[in-house]
């Protein structure tokens, strides 16, 4: 249930992704993206992942080193690419701010910080969920999970959830408007 969970998050993420990889495209294009939107999107990944969803998987690849320190060397160091990811976000954050307090800033820097972003970010989870999720399903025992849900913080995904923060509610409506989209293009 615990990878169960991850592996949705994961999915909820890549949305995100896909949502400020448009985003982009627009500006990109010399257009006036959706800045709201951006912002949301930066402050979801500022919380949920930092406070929920890492430290659960923290808590995972602790279990897995401790039965399988090999198969764990084999993925890496998880924290430290989570803390890269925080260190990118952040340079997301500083390069969108400064485009909004209208400071000389190359659209092409704005874009490779942004783009190096997703890009992480997908090749990160991809790796979680060929690598570190399988061998953990087989590698750890009941009472691993046992442990970790009992470590673990009960949390709703605020974005994904019925409970949305009002924070998040101009980016649920920019997901529902693409996904819309989307399906008409499909028809």
């Amino acid at each position: 249930m615990i990878i169960e969970r991850l592996s949705r998050e994961h999915r909820n993420i890549e949305t995100l992704l896909a949502v400020l990889e448009r985003e982009l495209e627009i500006f990109d294009r010399g257009e006036h993206p959706d800045y709201e939107v951006i912002r949301a999107i930066i402050s979801y990944f500022e919380l949920y992942p930092e406070l929920y969803h890492h430290p659960q998987e923290e808590l995972v690849f602790a279990k897995l080193k401790l039965r399988d320190p090999a198969a764990a060397a084999r993925i890496g160091n998880l924290t430290l690419e989570h803390e890269k990811g925080t260190q990118r976000l952040r340079r997301v954050a500083q390069a969108i701010d400064g485009v909004l307090a209208d400071r000389e800033i190359l659209r092409k820097n704005v874009d490779n910080i942004v783009r190096d972003f997703i890009e992480s970010e997908r090749r990160h989870i991809m790796i979680e969920d060929r690598d570190f999720f399988p061998v953990a399903l087989k590698v750890l025992k009941p009472s691993d999970w046992t442990e970790i849900a009992a470590a673990s913080t009960n949390h709703e995904d605020p974005l994904f959830s019925d409970a949305a923060e009002e924070l998040f509610d101009a980016l649920r409506a920019r997901i529902l408007q693409m996904e819309k989209e989307s399906e008409g293009e499909r028809r």
